[in-house]
C-alpha cells in the first residue's frame, strides 16, 4: 500500500502528507513515545471472543477508531471527504471532516449515513463562524470540532523546500489566518451558549487545559499535536495522554492521535485511557493507494491487529485495557514515521 501511495503522489503531495514542522522533532517524538512502551500480557483468560465495540456521544461503533481530519484531502484522492464518508459508514466508525478542503460540508454530510464530526478553522469574524455552525447543525453532524493548536500556521520545511502551499491555505489567504489566532476561551463559551451541538476541542496536551475545557462544558477532549505539524519540539502525544486522562477523570470522552500506524499502537493508547484513537497519515496513504477500497482494506488490517493483540494481552473487551498492561521500555533504534507501516500483504 505504501509503495502504491508513493507511486501515485507527486513529490510535493508526498512530503505534505508525511512532513512535520521545522526539524520534525515533534513528529518523531510521537513515534518514539509509542515505541517506548512494552506490553505486560495477562495469561490464562478465555479470549475466544473479543469485542471491540464501543460508543461515542451515544452512537454505537464497531471499534474504537476515528478517521481523523485531513486538510486538503482531495490531494490524495479526488473523492476527498465523500470517499472518507463512504468508508466511515462501511466501517462503522466516525469521521472528522476538515474544513480545509475543497468540498462543502453539506456534500459530505449527504454522502453517507455514518457518524460525522465537522472540524472548523476560523476564517472570518464571529458572524461568519455562527453562520457556518448553523449549517453544520442543519446538515446533521454529530459534533463540532475546534482545533486549538493552530493559532498560526507552522513552518514546514519539506513544503518550503518544494515551494508548496496546500490548496486550503491558498483558498483562505493570509488575512483569514488572523481569525484562528484570535480564538480564546471566550470563543468556546460563545459556542456552548449559542449552539446545541457537542463540542470537541482538538489539540490539547496539558492537564490544566483539559480540566478547564471540561469545566467550561466541552464535550470531548482530543489529545493531539497535529501530527507534529505545528509546534516543533513538543512532547510525543502518548506522553501527554496520561496527564490529560487524569485531569478529565472520566467526565467526557478522550480522543487521541499522534503517530498511530498499527493495532498495537491503538492498544497502547487505549490502555493509557483514550476512548477513541484517530488515524490520520495512514488514512491519507490508503486514500492515495486506492480510494475507498484501500481505506476499507487498511482499516480491516488495523481491526485484525487490534483484535489479535487484545487476545494476546488477555483482554476481551475495551474495559479490560488499563495501564497495568504496559510499561516503559527502550525503543528500538531510529524510530521514524515509515517504520510502523505494514509493507507486505500478509493475506489477512
Amino acid at each position: 500500500m505504501i509503495e502504491m501511495a508513493r507511486a501515485k503522489l507527486s513529490d510535493e503531495h508526498w512530503d505534505y502528507l508525511l512532513g512535520g514542522a521545522d526539524t520534525e522533532t515533534s513528529l518523531n517524538r510521537n513515534r518514539m513515545a509509542l515505541d517506548s512502551l512494552a506490553f505486560r500480557p495477562r495469561i490464562l483468560n478465555d479470549v475466544s471472543e473479543v469485542d471491540l465495540s464501543t460508543t461515542f456521544l451515544g452512537v454505537p461503533l464497531s471499534m474504537p477508531l476515528v478517521l481523523a481530519p485531513l486538510g486538503s484531502n482531495e490531494l490524495f484522492e479526488s473523492g476527498g471527504g465523500v470517499s472518507i464518508a463512504l468508508a466511515s459508514e462501511e466501517l462503522g466508525i466516525p469521521m472528522i471532516q476538515s474544513s480545509a478542503v475543497a468540498v462543502d460540508l453539506e456534500t459530505v454530510a449527504a454522502a453517507a449515513a455514518g457518524p460525522k464530526v465537522y472540524q472548523l478553522y476560523l476564517q472570518d469574524d464571529q458572524d461568519w463562524m455562527d453562520g457556518v455552525i448553523e449549517r453544520i447543525v442543519a446538515a446533521g453532524y454529530l459534533a463540532l470540532c475546534l482545533t486549538v493548536d493552530t493559532a498560526v500556521y507552522s513552518r514546514r520545511e519539506r513544503d518550503v523546500g518544494r515551494g508548496f502551499l496546500p490548496p486550503s491555505a491558498k483558498r483562505s489567504g493570509p488575512s483569514h489566518l488572523a481569525y484562528q489566532a484570535r480564538m480564546t476561551w471566550d470563543t468556546v463559551a460563545h459556542v456552548k451558549e449559542r449552539f446545541d451541538i457537542p463540542l470537541v476541542l482538538k489539540g490539547i496536551n496539558r492537564g490544566d487545559d483539559a480540566a478547564r475545557a471540561v469545566n467550561d462544558g466541552v464535550d470531548v477532549i482530543y489529545v493531539s499535536n497535529h501530527g507534529g505539524r505545528q509546534l516543533d519540539h513538543g512532547r510525543g502525544c502518548l506522553d501527554a495522554l496520561p496527564e490529560v486522562v487524569d485531569a478529565v477523570q472520566g467526565r467526557v470522552p478522550v480522543v487521541f492521535d499522534g503517530g498511530v500506524m498499527r493495532g498495537t499502537d491503538v492498544l497502547k493508547a487505549l490502555a493509557l485511557g483514550a476512548d477513541l484513537v484517530g488515524i490520520g497519515r495512514l488514512q491519507g496513504m490508503a486514500m492515495a493507494a486506492g480510494g475507498v477500497p484501500a481505506l476499507l482494506r487498511a482499516f480491516g488490517i488495523l481491526e485484525f491487529e487490534i483484535r489479535t493483540n487484545m487476545a494476546l494481552l488477555g483482554a476481551t473487551t475495551l474495559a479490560e485495557l488499563d495501564a497495568s498492561l504496559v510499561e516503559p521500555a527502550p525503543p528500538l533504534p531510529n524510530p521514524q514515521v515509515l517504520s510502523a507501516f505494514p509493507l507486505l500483504d500478509e493475506g489477512y
